[in-house]
């Protein structure tokens, strides 16, 4: 068998396993939310993450993160190490079209492998396949999954990238800008967005805009609430996909 109909009998294949899902009916975050995580356990991976690719050090780790299934511990340990646009997940995926496999080196820098690395295998995430996805408008996102098993068979890979393509296209649907959501947001709640998502701080923020710390703060809550999101740096991420910012 050629590998032309291998990839068509695995396209095929989980063509079956998303009818379940159906992806026609797909509307929120919460529901892509569900198909990564079934699409993570078909291929024996306990863990996912999708991200706005790092072309710059402008935002970190959790401000780029669109959706995931990682530990908040995880998460926050990982973005205050500050090298996930310089780790292997995102220079290696950079350079090839293929699906980048590896162990918890992955998310480390080349020159600092054991930064990350450490930190990846205490919450299990011994094996990692990563690759990049684009968006109708050529906006790239790292895909990346993430577990305790063995590296997945070569075979296997053409069948996860295409289910992750099918899914990835559902995500992107939810990124549709909201008219409401920028009808709702304030000037000044959203010129506070722009100006963390510049990595400025609260008190500098006040600074800029001639208001206190505590206004601020308050632009912030009110922002975050209007977004759905849980914290400000949802909030920024939300506000981004949304393009308010």
């Amino acid at each position: 068998m050629t590998y032309a109909d291998n990839l068509l009998m695995n396209q095929q294949r989980q063509a079956d396993f998303l009818s379940g899902g159906a992806l026609e009916g797909v509307r929120t975050e919460y529901e892509v939310l569900r198909l990564f995580r079934r699409c993570a356990e078909h291929f024996d991976f306990s863990h996912f993450l999708v991200a706005r690719f790092p072309e710059s050090e402008r935002l970190g780790f959790a401000e780029r993160l669109v959706i995931s299934n990682w530990p908040t511990e995880m998460v926050r340990s990982y973005d205050g190490l500050g090298v996930f646009h310089e780790s292997r997940l995102v220079t290696d995926v950079a350079q090839t079209k293929r699906p980048v496999t590896g162990g918890a080196e992955l998310l480390a820098p080349r020159q600092a492998a054991d930064i990350a690395s450490g930190l990846a295998e205490r919450f299990g995430f011994t094996t990692s396949v990563a690759f990049l996805l684009h968006t109708t408008a050529a906006e790239p996102f790292i895909v990346v999954y993430s577990g305790k098993s063995a590296e997945p068979d070569p075979e296997k890979l053409p069948a996860l990238y295409f289910t992750s393509v099918q899914v990835f296209e559902c995500l992107e649907q939810t990124f549709a800008p909201r008219p409401a959501a920028r009808e709702r947001l304030s000037g000044r709640e959203i010129e506070c967005l722009r100006w963390a998502a510049a990595g400025k701080s609260g008190d500098e923020i006040a600074i800029i805009l001639g208001i206190s710390a505590y206004t601020v703060s308050s632009y912030f809550k009110s922002a975050t609430k209007k977004l759905d999101a849980v914290n400000r740096m949802q909030a920024i991420a939300s506000a981004l996909r949304l393009k308010i910012i």
